[in-house]
C-alpha cells in the first residue's frame, strides 16, 4: 500500500509535469512528555573504513540501531544489486540537484587541520563521552560538492564518517541543531522530506533542536514529522526516533511549549541535559501560515528557564542546541554572532552550546561555554568530547572538532550508497525531464549595486505569469543556479524549493519606496530582485531614505500618488524578511507556485536561453 501511494503520487506529478503545490496541515494533538531516556549505546560496524585527515581541531580547559521507517524494503532490497550498478553512472547527473555555492550558503573555501589524536583522561573516575553534532542538513542526502577542489558531502559518505567516529567511543550521542529539512533538493522534497528523517533513524540520532526551515510546511507538518502520521501523498509514516526539542516555540493557544523545552539522556550512568531553542527571526524568515498560533520567545529566556527545571532535578550536565547564528576563526578567536550573546546570557552550568542557521564554522569557548557549528548540507559535522566527574556529575573538559566530509578519504556506507539509489529512482522521472537549454550559467550572486541575473529571469517569470506592473522576488528564495547546458525540472525545484504561491496585489508609487527602502534592515540587507522598474540607490543616505528616482520601462518616473499592479510570492505578500509594506496591499489575488510560473517561462523562451544584468539596480557611484 506504501510503495502504492507514494508510485501515485510521483506519476500524478509526473502526468501534471510539476504539480508540487502542497498546503500546510492543521494543527495536530500530540502528547508533550519530558520523559528521560536510557541510552543503549553499542559499538558501531565500522568495517574497511579507510584513515583521513581533514579536521579542524580546538582543545578547550575543561547501538543498537532502532526499528527502521523504510518504504518498500524487500523490493529494494531484491534491486539492490541494479541500483548499485546504476549509483556511479547517474551520480554526476544527480549531483547538480542541489548544488550550491557561497552565495547559497555552502562555504567552499575552507582552511583544514590535521586529526588531532583522541586526548586521554587525566583522571580514570571521568566518564570519557563522544557528542557527534550536524546542523542545517536541508535534506541534501545526495548532492556532492566541493571545499577547496575536493568533492565533499552525501549522507553516505557523512554515515561512514560518523560510524567510523562512534567506534571510537561507545558512550557516543548523536545531535543536531535543527535545519534538518526544507529548501531541500528533489531526492527530500517531493516525498514530504520523510527520507531525511529515515536517515536521521538510521543513523540512531538521538536528539535535536527545530529550525525555522521545520516550520516551511506548518507547525502541523512538523508534529507529523515528529510524531508521526498519515500523509495523503506518502501515506502512513512512523516520524522520528528521536526526540526533537523547542523551548522557546509556545503555542498561543495553550502557552506551552509544542515540543519539549529539554531532555535528558544518560549514557554511562550520567545524566546529560540537552535543551533546544530556534532563532526568534523564525516569523520574519517563514511564511506566516507556517508559525501562526505560534510565539517565539527570547532563547536565553527560555534556556534558563530549562536549566532552572535541569538542576532541580541534580542534572548538571547541559548542553543547548540553538539555531541560531555564530562563526569564529579557525583558532576560536573573533567569536562572533547570536550564539556569543546566548552565551554570556545563560546560567553558567550550561556546558556547550551547538549553533546552526548562518552555515558556518564555529569552535571557541565564550564565558566558558564551548560553542560550535559544522558549516551545512551534509559537508561537515562535529565530534565533541566531554569528561564528566561521576561525583559532581558536571562536565570537567571538553573539546571539540569540525571534520570536512571529504569523500576521497573514506568509502561510502554501502547500505546508503543503495539507499540513495533507490530514492533517487523513486523520482527520477519527474527530477529529469528537461524544459530548456541554458546558453549560460546563470547566478544568483548579485553584483554590487545588488542584481543578479538570475534573479532577473525569476521576477521576469512572475510578472509574465500575473500580468503585472512589477514583480518583487526575494533573494534567500533563490536557492541555487542554473547551469549551462539541459535545465531539468530537478534543476529548477532546486532554485526554487519553497512551493510558494504567487500574490497579485496593488500598491502605490509611495508604497512601493516605502518597500524598496525595507531592503537596509537593522542587521542585514536584502536586495529584492525586480522586474518592470529599476532604480538608483546612495549607500551614504540614512535607512529609510537610500532609494532615489524609480523609473519606469519607458524612462518616466515612479508616480508616488498612481496604483500599480505587483506580484511577489505568498512569502513575501505576508511580510516576510521584514517586507511589511506587502501586507498593505489591496486586491489580492492567489496565482500559481512559484515553479510553475518559472518552467512555464523558460519554456516560452527561445532555446537555447540566456539571461543577464540590466542594470535594474545601480547604486551611486563615488
Amino acid at each position: 500500500m506504501k510503495k502504492l501511494l507514494i508510485t501515485s503520487f510521483v506519476m500524478l506529478l509526473l502526468v501534471s509535469l510539476i504539480g508540487c503545490n502542497v498546503g500546510n496541515e492543521g494543527a495536530q494533538n500530540m502528547q508533550q512528555g519530558y520523559m528521560d531516556q536510557e541510552r543503549n549505546v553499542l559499538d558501531s560496524d565500522t568495517a574497511h573504513l579507510q584513515p583521513f585527515n581533514n579536521t579542524h581541531t580546538a582543545q578547550n580547559k575543561q547501538g543498537q540501531t532502532g526499528l527502521l521507517h523504510r518504504r518498500d524494503e524487500d523490493n529494494r532490497i531484491e534491486q539492490g544489486g541494479e541500483l548499485r550498478g546504476q549509483t556511479r553512472q547517474n551520480e554526476d547527473r544527480w549531483n547538480e540537484q542541489g548544488l550550491s555555492n557561497n552565495e547559497h550558503g555552502h562555504i567552499d573555501k575552507r582552511p583544514t587541520k590535521e586529526k588531532k589524536e583522541k586526548k586521554k583522561t587525566t583522571n580514570p573516575r571521568f566518564k570519557q563521552i563522544q557528542l557527534l553534532g550536524i546542523n542545517d542538513l536541508h535534506g541534501q542526502l545526495n548532492v556532492t560538492r566541493r571545499v577547496n577542489g575536493r568533492p565533499v558531502g552525501r549522507v553516505d559518505y557523512l554515515a561512514a564518517y560518523l560510524k567510523q567516529r562512534a567506534a571510537e567511543n561507545k558512550n557516543t550521542i548523536y545531535v543536531h541543531a535543527g535545519d534538518m529539512i526544507g529548501a531541500s533538493p528533489p531526492i527530500s522534497a517531493l516525498l514530504r522530506d520523510e527520507p531525511t528523517i529515515e536517515f536521521l533513524n538510521k543513523m540512531n540520532f538521538d536528539i535535536g533542536a527545530v529550525g525555522n526551515h521545520e516550520f516551511d510546511r506548518g507547525s502541523g507538518e512538523l508534529l507529523r514529522i515528529a510524531h508521526g502520521g498519515a500523509h495523503e501523498e506518502t501515506g502512513d509514516f512512523r516520524g522520528s526516533d528521536f526526540t526533537w526539542l523547542a523551548a522557546n516555540v509556545i503555542s498561543e493557544k495553550t502557552g506551552n511549549p509544542i515540543l519539549p523545552p529539554y531532555k535528558i539522556i544518560k549514557v554511562d550512568g550520567m545524566d546529560i541535559g540537552f535543551i533546544g531553542v530556534v532563532t526568534t527571526d523564525t516569523p520574519n524568515i517563514v511564511i506566516p501560515s507556517g508559525v501562526a498560533g505560534l510565539k517565539f520567545i527570547n532563547e536565553v529566556e527560555a534556556i534558563n528557564k530549562a536549566v532552572a527545571e535541569l538542576k532541580r532535578r541534580g542534572v548538571r550536565a547541559i548542553v543547548v542546541l540553538a539555531h541560531n547564528p555564530g562563526s569564529s576563526n579557525m583558532n576560536g578567536e573573533q567569536a562572533r554572532g547570536i550564539l556569543v550573546d546566548i552565551a554570556n546570557g545563560v546560567d553558567d552550568e550550561v556546558d556547550i552550546i551547538y549553533g546552526g542557521h548562518n552555515h558556518a564554522y564555529m569552535n571557541t569557548v565564550v564565558d566558558n561555554k564551548l560553542l560550535i557549528q559544522s558549516y551545512s548540507f551534509a559537508t561537515a559535522f562535529s565530534d565533541v568530547d566531554i569528561e564528566i566527574d561521576p561525583r559532581t556529575k558536571d562536565i570537567v573538559s571538553k573539546s571539540a572538532e569540525i571534520v570536512n566530509v571529504f569523500q576521497e578519504d573514506i568509502d561510502p556506507d554501502p547500505e546508503f550508497t543503495e539507499w540513495i539509489a533507490h530514492y533517487e529512482q523513486l523520482v527520477e522521472p519527474i527530477v529529469n525531464r528537461i524544459v530548456g537549454t541554458a546558453e549560460t550559467r546563470l547566478r544568483a550572486q548579485q553584483n554590487e549595486h545588488g542584481e543578479s541575473a538570475l534573479g532577473n529571469l525569476i521576477a521576469d517569470a512572475q510578472r509574465q505569469t500575473m500580468n503585472t506592473d512589477f514583480a518583487f522576488m526575494n533573494p534567500g528564495g533563490i536557492r541555487a543556479d542554473i547551469d549551462m547546458g539541459k535545465v531539468t525540472w530537478g534543476n529548477v525545484y532546486t532554485v526554487q524549493p519553497f512551493n510558494n504561491t504567487l500574490v497579485k496585489m496593488n500598491l502605490t508609487g509611495q508604497q512601493i519606496r516605502q518597500l524598496l527602502n525595507q531592503q537596509w534592515q537593522p542587521n542585514t540587507t536584502r536586495m529584492l530582485q525586480i522586474s518592470g522598474l529599476s532604480y538608483h540607490w546612495d549607500a551614504l543616505q540614512p535607512r529609510g531614505e537610500k532609494v532615489l528616482s524609480i523609473f519606469l520601462p519607458d524612462g518616466s518616473e515612479l508616480d508616488p500618488n498612481q496604483t500599480y499592479s505587483v506580484v511577489a510570492n505568498s512569502f513575501l505578500a505576508g511580510g516576510g524578511d521584514s517586507f511589511t509594506v506587502f501586507r498593505d496591499g489591496t486586491n489580492r489575488e492567489t496565482g500559481p507556485v512559484d515553479l510553475d510560473a518559472l518552467v512555464d517561462y523558460i519554456r516560452t523562451l527561445p532555446q537555447p536561453f540566456t539571461y543577464s544584468i540590466e542594470e535594474r539596480i545601480q547604486k551611486v557611484q563615488y
